[in-house]
């Protein structure tokens, strides 16, 4: 049976105190008193650092976000740009897809909507690249209309004030319906961010603050002392590993050989040196032709990168290949214009290694 107070109304007016006085600085955010003061979010930067924030930490998501309004401060701006620009400086975020539909929502925000990203939940959702959760985390943080939002924070939050012992993901519907009992009709999208920070710096994964913490009284598993164990997760599958073999090459002008790959697909649409497919570490590599003539070396060490789905080992050719030489893969970018951050992480293992 849960604690009745957990229900009780009041909490969001008592987490919303909290908030006033604890909340997190962050580059995209309108702190709360200047948010009572009349100082409107911009749906712009809020839906950015979303997008951002998907499966990337606050301290990482600071200096992308910094560099992505300083060249695109406008949702019009990054429409605009260049599709090499943008997944240049989006490397190293990881999740590509993720830059892509980045791209594919500017646009449709400027083709569709004037410019303007619409102040409702049902329209955002059908917008490239944004899914519930950012539909409503951008409806109730831009707009300030009452839509709960469910980052992996407010599961911790709900799963220990409610005392829910259903193991991710399975959990998933139940803790929405409690977010969404709790999302209050005033300051919503305070209150969303209120509940964030509290996950993110009192309602922790490993040793919560409970001591300090605004819903301390009505927290069902600090009462019963299961916080610790909140929120319970299926036991996580062993990781596959698959292997592949890469090409690094540069002319001997500085040149290096790279090619920008497929948009669909892993790392779709970044720069990458010329490879094979990755395919499961199980079967024997297949016979890569190099992208042109030269001498390749292998390197003795090998990269190793983890993926969300599974690990890779990529073996490392290295040349130096003639000027005039002909290349069936990829282009020689000058070294003027070659930026090792514009490649992916993986990628720029691999530049590390050799250089």
């Amino acid at each position: 049976m849960r604690y009745e107070q957990a229900a009780r109304p009041g909490l969001s007016d008592t987490l919303l105190d909290w908030y006033d006085v604890h909340a997190r600085e962050m580059p995209w955010r309108v702190p709360p008193g200047e948010r009572k003061a009349g100082t409107l979010p911009d749906p712009y930067r809020v839906w950015l650092s979303e997008v951002m924030l998907q499966q990337t930490t606050v301290v990482t998501v600071r200096d992308y976000f910094q560099r992505f309004t300083g060249r695109w401060p406008t949702v019009g701006d990054l429409a605009a740009a260049e599709d090499s620009e943008v997944m240049g400086e989006w490397a190293g975020l990881g999740y590509y897809a993720r830059a892509r539909n980045l791209l594919k929502c500017a646009r449709a925000v400027v083709a569709d909507h004037g410019g303007a990203f619409p102040a409702d939940y049902d329209a955002l959702v059908k917008l490239p690249g944004i899914g519930p959760y950012t539909a409503a985390a951008v409806s109730s943080i831009a707009f300030d209309l009452p839509h709960a939002v469910l980052d992996g924070n407010v599961e911790r939050v709900m799963a220990r004030l409610h005392n829910i012992h259903t193991p991710l993901p399975d959990a998933k519907p139940e803790l929405m319906r409690e977010a969404k009992a709790l999302t209050p009709d005033r300051r919503p999208g305070d209150y969303a961010q209120a509940v964030m920070d509290l996950g993110a710096t009192v309602c922790t994964p490993r040793s919560p603050a409970c001591g300090i913490c605004p819903w301390r009284e009505p927290c069902e598993a600090r009462r019963l002392g299961t916080a610790p164990d909140l929120p319970r997760k299926q036991p996580k599958k062993a990781k596959p590993v698959r292997h592949g073999i890469i090409f690094v090459g540069q002319r001997r002008d500085g040149a290096w050989l790279l090619e920008t790959r497929p948009d669909k697909g892993l790392l779709g649409g970044m720069l990458g040196w010329p490879g094979s497919d990755w395919i499961d570490v199980s079967e024997p590599l297949p016979e890569t032709p190099p992208p042109c003539p030269a001498d390749w070396q292998p390197v003795d060490a090998e990269i190793r990168h983890t993926f969300t789905h599974f690990h890779l080992l990529l073996r490392v050719r290295t040349a130096q290949i003639d000027s005039g030489t002909q290349c069936d893969r990829g282009a020689f970018v000058a070294p003027e214009n070659f930026r090792p951050s514009d490649l992916p992480t993986v990628m720029r293992k691999a530049f590390d290694l050799i250089r």
